[in-house]
């Protein structure tokens, strides 16, 4: 992000939080048309899904994740569409990478060595993630050791009880707290919006998160029942627009959780470019939290190229 101006810690304003209001029904309505009149075709599409490469913080979050599955995955985001495709497809010598690598804390060093020669930068999920519920001062210390462990973004998780409570106030101490202990790492404030219960409650907590000095405002951690939605995410970039106009610094957005198919992120992006302009496309700003989105995205472009799907087992990890 460096070719854009850093957002800053705001004073706390909770009168801008008073005039906020969503209308539901409206947001619905208006999301429904996306998917419908919104269609990229033929060539434009295969440049858009080439694109949608570049916005995807390409994520393993399990159990069960290992060195190994690390370091595959960061492979994998080096290279993430296979070079006969791209030859095929006119563009040989395009320099493609995922926008991000997003892992656990114990996987940030094996995921920054993998790294080593490119720009893509390493997100860790922080602050108790999922939950956002230990110790403040465990969350706090867990932001230090991923940032001293190379992380250049930080994912950190909301309390949602605050939000629920209307707690506006300890909500944004929060947020700043962990902004200051980042340092020169971005900041992405998760706000589990599928446990917020309204979405007036997603728009303020959205921008008290960018008043504390959020780089980002993300949907989901993808654990819960409810992750990133279109009535979210209209909600949410309007926000963005909002404190865009009232401040002058541009907030980055990233929708998480169930994103997993090519159409539904060509549909993502063009909700960004319609409500915020086509710089809001760019990885700098706009992100896609997913794992398994990069196979579906090779696939389709694979289809373009020889008119037939492969199976799904024949895509690498993603």
């Amino acid at each position: 992000m460096s070719n854009i101006k850093r957002n800053e810690i705001m004073a706390f304003e909770p009168d801008w939080l008073t005039a906020i209001g969503v209308n539901k029904s409206a947001t619905e309505a208006r999301c429904a048309t996306y998917g419908t009149r919104r269609a990229v075709k033929k060539d434009q599409q295969k440049a858009w899904l080439l694109h949608a490469i570049t916005n995807i913080d390409l994520t393993t979050l399990s159990g069960d994740d290992t060195d190994q599955r690390v370091k595959r995955l960061c492979a994998k985001a080096r290279r993430p569409v296979r070079s006969e495709i791209l030859a095929a497809l006119g563009v040989p010598k395009l320099k493609l990478t995922t926008g991000a690598v997003c892992v656990y804390h114990n996987f940030v060093e094996t995921a920054v060595k993998a790294l080593e020669g490119t720009n893509i930068p390493v997100a860790a999920v922080s602050t108790g993630f999922p939950h956002g519920l230990s110790p403040l001062e465990t969350r706090l210390r867990e932001i230090e050791l991923s940032v001293a462990a190379g992380a250049k973004e930080i994912d950190i998780v909301i309390e949602r009880h605050l939000v629920l409570g209307g707690n506006w106030q300890a909500l944004y101490d929060q947020i700043v707290s962990y902004r200051q202990t980042c340092g020169d790492a971005h900041l992405k404030t998760i706000l589990a919006t599928g446990e917020l219960g309204t979405l007036t409650n997603v728009a303020k907590a959205s921008m008290v998160c960018m008043m504390a000095g959020a780089d980002f405002i993300k949907t989901s951690t993808g654990k819960e029942s409810v992750n990133a939605t279109l009535p979210i995410s209209l909600t949410m970039v309007r926000m963005i627009r909002e404190y865009h106009e009232r401040t002058g610094f541009k907030i980055g957005y990233k929708p998480a959780g169930g994103i997993s198919d090519a159409k539904t992120s060509l549909v993502y992006l063009s909700l960004m470019r319609e409500e915020l302009g086509k710089e809001w496309m760019q990885p700098e700003l706009f992100r896609f939290g997913a794992s398994s989105l990069l196979n579906d995205i090779e696939r389709q472009l694979e289809h373009g190229v020889t008119g037939r799907y492969s199976a799904s087992y024949r895509q690498p990890m993603a």
